[in-house]
């Protein structure tokens, strides 16, 4: 047994002895062990990332809003809410978090038992229950009217991406500008249109709310009957436009190829999946969404791959100093093959548009 881990796991309010720790997974952000204590009962222990995620404390108290609201709700459903929420558990000191010698922090949540997680929502039916997931997430949190910290700031905000992207041209770290003079036109040819969609969320014609900033399905359990539990991983719970929870799903759900597949024709929307995420999301959140927020439900997908497109080109220019690379070249084939999943996206918008006002009925 790690007595490290250890050590920091008998910092928080478990119940009985540590009994063991083990690793879970490779976690691309934070490192994510199993605590077991000796009566059983099983925990999640996570270093958080406070490269990424600051404050943390203030990203934890993030969370424990949106846990109890949740479970507020939950009990008032008549139903369980230490298996349909989060449940973060405190330190001995009454924190959300623990400080190690090394100024690392950790967070403990109860594990939930018995439900299950796919890898990837390859399939209708998958899209379908990821959407329903979502769905029910925003739905449950729609009311909630508190403020959340900021602690990712310019998040999917492409006004503030441009402010990076216009500062990246102008300095060309890397001298790469003129050898991708084409890659620059297609982010430039769409920046009035993006733009013109975020004044609506500045205006307030598109409300902010509470979002889930990270809706790969991995990020939500289901129970053995495959009906949704909860939506877990809320470090990144913000306050901004539920269309982005919804567009950042569609750019992973829907691509037929790899985020940065070489191979160009392999790289389309796969509209058929975007229809069952569409059905199952909307038949959760359509309660509560605004006109507004209806009409640029499709609209979304484009928006959040198009951002992704210019972030990929902007780490490519500024010399891959955000993104990790495997080749010189991997920021810029990332580029291309999210720019091929934008322009499939294009094309079939009218069709995208049609589908939402099919399920809105």
């Amino acid at each position: 047994m790690n007595n490290k881990l250890t050590s920091i796991a008998q910092q928080f309010q478990l119940e009985g002895e540590v009994a063991g720790v083990t690793n879970l997974g490779e976690g691309f952000i934070n490192d994510t062990y199993i605590v077991v204590t000796q009566p059983g009962k099983r925990y999640i222990l996570q270093r958080k990332n406070k490269r990424i995620f600051s404050p943390v404390p203030a990203m934890m108290e993030n969370i424990q809003k949106v846990c109890m609201h949740i479970k507020k709700k939950v009990e008032l459903a008549g139903g369980d809410p230490l298996r349909e929420a989060m449940t973060v558990i405190p330190a001995n000191d009454g924190k959300l978090y623990f400080v190690d010698e090394e100024d690392e922090f950790w967070a403990v949540c109860l594990f939930i038992e018995g439900a299950v997680t796919y890898d990837s929502a390859k399939t209708p039916a998958l899209a379908y229950a990821g959407g329903k997931g979502i769905g029910k997430f925003q739905s449950l949190v729609a009311d909630l009217n508190e403020p959340l910290t900021d602690i990712l700031p310019g998040f999917h905000n492409i006004r503030f991406r441009f402010k990076q992207w216009d500062e990246a041209l102008a300095k060309d770290a890397a001298g790469r500008k003129t050898a991708v003079a084409q890659e620059i036109e297609w982010v430039e040819s769409r920046r009035s249109e993006m733009l013109a969609f975020w004044e609506n969320v500045e205006k307030g014609v598109i409300p902010t709310r509470i979002t889930h900033n990270d809706t790969k399905i991995t990020n939500i359990l289901f129970d053995e009957k495959g009906d949704v539990l909860c939506v877990i991983d809320l470090d990144t719970v913000l306050n901004s436009t539920v269309l982005n929870d919804f567009g950042d799903a569609m750019r992973s759900y829907t691509n037929t190829g790899a985020e940065d597949d070489e191979n160009l024709a392999n790289v389309s929307m796969d509209l058929e999946i975007f229809r069952a995420f569409t059905k199952g999301y909307l038949e959760e959140a359509k309660s509560f969404l605004t006109t507004a927020e209806i009409e640029y439900l499709a609209f979304s997908a484009r928006y959040i791959t198009y951002e992704q497109v210019l972030r990929f080109l902007m780490d490519y220019i500024n010399g891959d100093t955000y993104y990790r690379t495997k080749s010189a070249d991997h920021n810029l084939v990332r580029t291309r093959a999210q720019y091929k999943l934008l322009q499939s996206m294009e094309a079939q918008f009218n069709e995208m548009n049609r589908i939402v006002r099919e399920y809105c009925r």
